[in-house]
Formats: structure tokens, C-alpha cells, sequence
């Protein structure tokens, strides 16, 4: 079974509980900042994927971590139960999809937005009401930069690709202009 088939079934468990308990938005922050702090340290990522630390040592080290951390039971559960499961260093690819499967159930999409520069706040603002009304659904935008683009703005929602780049439209007159 393949690592994205587990993390949506983890995913969808998770969702389950943090909607039914109103714990969405801090369950998902608390196990975020945890993956970052495993991101942070190389060695301690090592400790939880490497088959030869027995699962006792990795207990331990999660337990003294999570004794510092403060987590909310529910963080913490599924954090053992990660590593009991022997899938704590899977971590990223479950909050990836915890994040696609919690959009879903709260009717969102993700809009990948690339620029050639970085864009203002209200410029943000602007673009997301934008496609809130294209799609009629809340939209949370994930930004990045492409100097290549020249100008203008490629969006893409889901497998469809709005492309308003100036690189894009020079690209289609030299086209029109090759085929005259």
C-alpha cells in the first residue's frame, strides 16, 4: 500500500475526531509545529525512521518530547499512535493530507499563485476575491515567485491552470504571428 494511501486513510480518521471534538484548528497547528521541530532536527527524524532503534528508545524520546511540548491529548495520541504504527516519519505526507481533507469538508480550495514578483497585501486580497467568486468557495492561497513569468499571474486550482503571464502571451503571439 502505498505511503499517500495510508496518509489519507490516517487523514480522514483525524478529521473525523478534531471536527466532532472543535479541535481542527489547534490540533492542526500543535502537530504542524511537531513536524517542524522534527524538520529542524535532522538526527531526531532519523531516530523515528531508522528500523534498527527498538520502538521502546523511540517511545521514549517521543514521551520526553511530548511531556515538554504540552500537546493536547488528541495531538499526542496520534503522535503514539504514529510511532506504533511505525509511521512517525511519515508525518508530512499525513498533514498534507489531513490539510486536502479538511478543505474539502470545510468547502475551500487551494489556489498555487505564481508571480514574477512578490504582490502586496491588497493585492492578495484582491486576487482572492477574485476567486472566490470564480469558484465560489473559500479560497487559501499559497504564493510563490517565478521571475520567468515576466508579469502578470498563473494560477492554478485543482488540475485547471488560469495562465495571465506576459511570458505566456508572448508565447501565444509569437504563434499567431508563426502561423499568418
Amino acid at each position: 500500500m502505498s505511503v499517500t494511501t495510508i496518509a489519507n486513510r490516517y487523514a480522514r480518521a483525524l478529521a473525523d475526531v478534531i471536527t466532532e471534538r472543535g479541535e481542527m484548528n489547534e490540533v492542526v497547528a500543535e502537530l504542524n509545529d511537531f513536524s517542524s521541530l522534527l524538520s529542524q532536527h535532522e538526527q531526531l527524524r532519523g531516530v523515528f525512521a531508522s528500523p534498527v532503534i527498538p520502538i521502546e528508545r523511540k517511545r521514549n524520546v517521543l514521551n520526553e518530547l511530548l511531556s515538554r511540548l504540552k500537546l493536547r491529548p488528541t495531538s499526542s495520541n496520534f503522535l503514539q499512535l504514529l510511532l506504533s504504527n511505525l509511521r512517525l516519519h511519515n508525518l508530512d505526507q499525513m498533514l498534507h493530507a489531513l490539510s486536502r481533507e479538511l478543505d474539502v469538508r470545510t468547502d475551500v480550495v487551494l489556489a498555487e499563485v505564481t508571480t514574477a514578483r512578490e504582490i502586496n497585501d491588497q493585492e492578495k486580497a484582491l486576487l482572492r476575491d477574485k476567486l472566490k467568486t470564480a469558484t465560489g468557495k473559500d479560497v487559501r492561497l499559497q504564493f510563490r515567485t517565478d521571475p520567468n513569468l515576466i508579469g502578470g499571474v498563473v494560477t492554478r486550482i485543482g488540475s485547471v491552470i488560469y495562465d495571465g503571464s506576459i511570458k505566456n502571451q508572448l508565447a501565444q503571439m509569437k504563434q499567431k504571428l508563426m502561423s499568418a
